[in-house]
């Protein structure tokens, strides 16, 4: 019976080493630093698919680099692209790997239709540093078809 008691302490305190690693996040550098991140988003909504258009986030990274507050939204380039409503700001990115994030509270408006907000899952790339997201469904039956931003100064994600 004692050995019985043993093995299941000695299980519990695995799996929650196992657990607790995956609870922790990567880090963002610079910490505690301001950013802006341009690039393209490719939309669609229930008005038009495959708008292509400039956007640029802006925002500050936190003190700690347990994420990156996006606080500015610019969207740029002709037809449709102009029309959008950025909500949910403040949005939060963090790093769930030195590979991977989200980002929390993504959403705009277009004429009275709301897509999102919504968490994105995106990808990061250190070498290029790049954050990429594809096929990531907004609720309002929108979806970011994708999406691809180059932060400056460049952020490093590390574990």
């Amino acid at each position: 019976m004692k050995s019985l008691k043993m093995r299941v302490c000695s299980g519990a305190v695995v799996a929650m080493c196992a657990f607790s690693s995956v609870a922790f996040a990567a880090t963002i550098a610079p910490a505690g630093g301001s950013f802006s991140a341009p690039g393209t988003i490719v939309v669609s909504n229930p008005i038009a698919a495959n708008v292509s258009c400039g956007i640029t986030l802006s925002g500050v990274v936190a003190s700690d680099g347990s994420y990156a507050q996006i606080n500015s939204v610019v969207v740029t380039g002709g037809g449709l692209c102009g029309v959008p409503q950025i909500i949910g700001l403040p949005w939060k990115l963090v790093a769930s790997s030195t590979t991977a994030g989200s980002v929390a509270n993504v959403g705009f408006s277009v004429l009275g239709t709301n897509c999102g907000p919504s968490t994105i899952n995106g990808s990061w790339n250190n070498a290029t540093d790049t954050l990429t997201a594809t096929n990531q469904p907004l609720s309002g039956n929108c979806t970011i078809n994708s999406l691809s931003v180059k932060p400056s100064p460049a952020f490093t994600v590390s574990p």
